[in-house]
């Protein structure tokens, strides 16, 4: 799906805000409630719109520790890595994981109450699957988090 300029205002007010009204989003594009409401069902069938969420205060619900976490691996064979992905999609604590390239073969992004928290995460990750090595990088402050793309 080929998206034009009014497709890109109705996206940024979604990710400014997906709570909105259509009668909000409308009058934000400069146009009205069907034709918005027809473009964003299309978008959603052509995938362009996931899953809408709520973001929560992750320190208000007492989680006040994000944990980097690099990890250089030997393993690299299908059935290790199967094992590994398993094990990060069953722990709520990753909010994020990815494979890299260069030194570093994945990095973490950890949410958990405190540093004790992070340790039972650890203790249970290095138990289920084999790893290198493993570094643990404590976020001091979180600057900018946003998941907007810059349409």
């Amino acid at each position: 799906m080929k998206i034009d300029e009014t497709d890109r205002k109705i996206l940024v007010e979604l990710q400014r805000d997906a709570g909105q009204s259509l009668d909000e989003i409308a009058s934000a594009v400069g146009s009205s409630k069907t034709p918005v409401w027809n473009r964003i069902r299309k978008m959603r069938e052509a995938g362009i719109i996931g899953a809408q969420t709520v973001r929560l205060d992750a320190e208000a619900l007492g989680f006040e520790a994000t944990f980097f976490v690099l990890i250089r691996t030997s393993e690299h064979e299908a059935d290790w890595q199967a094992r590994f992905l398993k094990a990060l999609r069953e722990r709520p604590e990753v909010q994020e994981a990815h494979r890299l390239a260069g030194d570093i073969d994945y990095i973490l992004k950890v949410r958990v109450k405190n540093a004790r928290a992070y340790d039972a995460f650890y203790q249970a990750l290095i138990s289920e699957v084999k790893v290198h090595n493993v570094t643990a990088l404590l976020s001091m402050e979180e600057i900018k988090a946003t998941t907007a793309l810059p349409l």
